[in-house]
């Protein structure tokens, strides 16, 4: 109840709870400002129990961690390299220097396709958190705005 105390004071110093959340709300039956205060402050409640979102304190909204430990993709790179390698040095008469080139060559493009793909991964996964964070503010929003609708104000935002 503490930061909702501080919240209060907040919303007071920079006009209203809607103020804070980027919510404009006119009064339509003639509801004056300590009622429109009122009226804010019970629907930020029914609100936040309604969504289970409290925009003063909202939970961190995280992508899960891509998996970096090794999986081998540099080892069958190589193996791969290694193979071509070969395959070229014999043509050259050096299979062996081919193979070994061929190796390292295989094995580091092994492992830049898998950073790769981790990178792609993750901004997927960060994408989606901040897409699941956005959709919890606009479900509030729109709890908090029906709230105040039904108690005779408009609301955009």
């Amino acid at each position: 109840m503490l930061i909702l105390g501080g919240f209060i004071g907040q919303a007071q110093n920079s006009g209203s709870i809607s103020s804070s959340l980027d919510i404009f709300i006119f009064p339509n039956d003639g509801q004056g400002q300590d009622q429109q205060n009122d009226d804010e402050l019970a629907c930020f409640t029914w609100a936040k129990q309604q969504t289970g979102y409290d925009p003063m304190n909202p939970p961190e909204y995280v992508g899960e961690q891509v998996d970096r430990s090794a999986d081998g993709s540099a080892v069958v790179g190589a193996a791969g390299g290694a193979a071509v390698g070969a395959a070229i040095g014999s043509i050259s008469g050096n299979m062996g220097d081919g193979a070994a080139y061929g190796a390292i060559i295989g094995g580091l493009r092994g492992r830049r396709q898998k950073r790769a793909a981790e990178s792609r991964q993750q901004q997927s996964n960060n994408t989606a958190a901040a897409n699941a964070q956005k959709e919890a503010e606009n479900n509030y929003k729109k709890a908090f705005s029906a709230c105040m609708e039904a108690k005779g104000y408009t609301v955009k935002f």
